[in-house]
């Protein structure tokens, strides 16, 4: 039996017992690739969600809000990409509506609906009232590909995971989609994300383990500093059994591990990235502090600039930090990248060639202790290139 959650190879969200999917094209993209997927369960399943803190949420975040608080469950979650449903009145709101009612005739209810792509153009409702009941027709439980693909936006490819652990006699496995590849940001990013686990779980646990999940992964993340109106991540718990009010904490870990890894694969797609830096941030006065000077170095321009040309400009990541309104004592800090100490209230004499070749790796680590207190914080960070300006823009055009 597995002790620890055990990645399963090409494992995706319908690896979850009791989960069909599939993905079609409605005619949202002008590519003509997939843009719209279901994943419908086997029976209503628990169901959490957390959200974009935008005050000007899009149409799907206000009704899967609603819906959460009237009912914490979930027996089919409904995807487009290509329009994301914002911005776009009230018509949006009956839109969106549409699209869950469209869903629970064909599929069962209750529905829950996400959307991302282009903001403040309205839905070209038929086409997608007509890609529903293509998806419907196509569930399979070997389509999380398919699934994957239709969510797709500026990514360059599609996120998935899932593990297995073992809870006494029994197996529980955990899965997830993703995606997200700009506006990428704490507090919720341009991304959508949905996770299930074959292990029935009160609607509290439920959301207790999701928004610990969340802090520990889409909240360490940032591509560019940007967040949206779409931003959604959903957790769907079901299965044999009665519903546990703890949940064990192999399950929990499980559940974390799927989350930071498809938060990773975000940051590693992130629209133009080259590279990615694994940030520490330690010695803070509290871990609100650590959090602050973490976010303030991994979304700075100049680290991320200087990052995109494998330049260890450690001078800039000391700058970000001291952008943070709370004393520092540059006595006490230190900063290490790649492994090679560079500052110890001081520069340092080292070995540049090594310092170079850290900082140009594909994945760099930078660790910054503040040396005042036990506070810590950790960010995942992409580059900041030239193909990202082109990326955005061209986004409409």
């Amino acid at each position: 039996m597995f002790e620890r959650p055990t990645e399963i190879p090409g494992g995706d969200l319908l690896s979850v017992n009791g989960l069909r999917g599939a993905g079609v094209a409605s005619g949202l993209k002008e590519s003509g690739d997939l843009d719209l997927a279901l994943v419908v369960g086997s029976e209503p399943w628990t169901a959490a969600g957390v959200f974009t803190r935008s005050r000007l949420p899009a149409a799907p975040v206000t009704l899967c809000r609603e819906r959460l608080a009237e009912q914490p469950q979930a027996r089919a979650v409904v995807i487009n990409s290509g329009n994301a449903n914002a911005l776009t009145g009230a018509r949006g709101d009956a839109d969106a509506r549409r699209m869950a009612r469209r869903t629970e005739e064909l599929c069962g209810g209750p529905v829950l609906v996400l959307s991302t792509g282009v903001i403040g153009v309205p839905l070209p409702l038929d086409a997608v009232v007509r890609g529903i009941g293509e998806a419907a027709a196509r569930l399979r439980g070997d389509a999380g590909d398919e699934v994957a693909r239709a969510m797709l936006t500026t990514d360059t490819r599609t996120k998935t995971c899932a593990v297995r652990v073992a809870v006494g006699e029994r197996v529980v496995t955990v899965g997830g989609v993703a995606k997200g590849s700009g506006m990428i940001h704490p507090d919720m990013a341009t991304m959508l994300a949905l996770i299930a686990v074959d292990l029935p779980v009160s609607p509290s646990a439920l959301d207790a383990l999701l928004r610990r999940a969340v802090d520990r992964s889409f909240h360490e993340i940032t591509v560019d500093g940007d967040t949206s109106t779409n931003d959604s991540v959903l957790l769907l718990a079901g299965g044999e059994g009665e519903p546990v009010s703890e949940v064990p904490g192999p399950v929990a870990g499980a559940v974390e591990q799927v989350a930071a890894r498809l938060a990773r694969m975000i940051v590693e797609d992130g629209e133009g990235a080259s590279r990615v830096m694994e940030l520490s941030v330690t010695g803070g006065a509290t871990d609100a502090h650590a959090r602050l000077v973490a976010r303030a170095v991994a979304t700075s321009s100049l680290v991320k600039t200087a990052l995109a040309g494998g330049d260890p400009n450690w001078g800039r990541i000391l700058a970000a930090a001291a952008t943070v309104d709370h004393p520092l004592e540059v006595a006490r800090i230190t900063l290490t990248l790649g492994g090679v100490k560079v500052f110890a209230g001081r520069p340092l004499e080292v070995d540049q060639g090594a310092v170079d070749r850290s900082f140009s790796a594909p994945s760099v680590e930078v660790a910054l202790d503040l040396g005042q207190g036990t506070g810590r914080a950790r960010m995942l960070s992409s580059d900041l290139t030239r193909r990202y300006v082109e990326i955005n823009a061209d986004y409409r055009t």
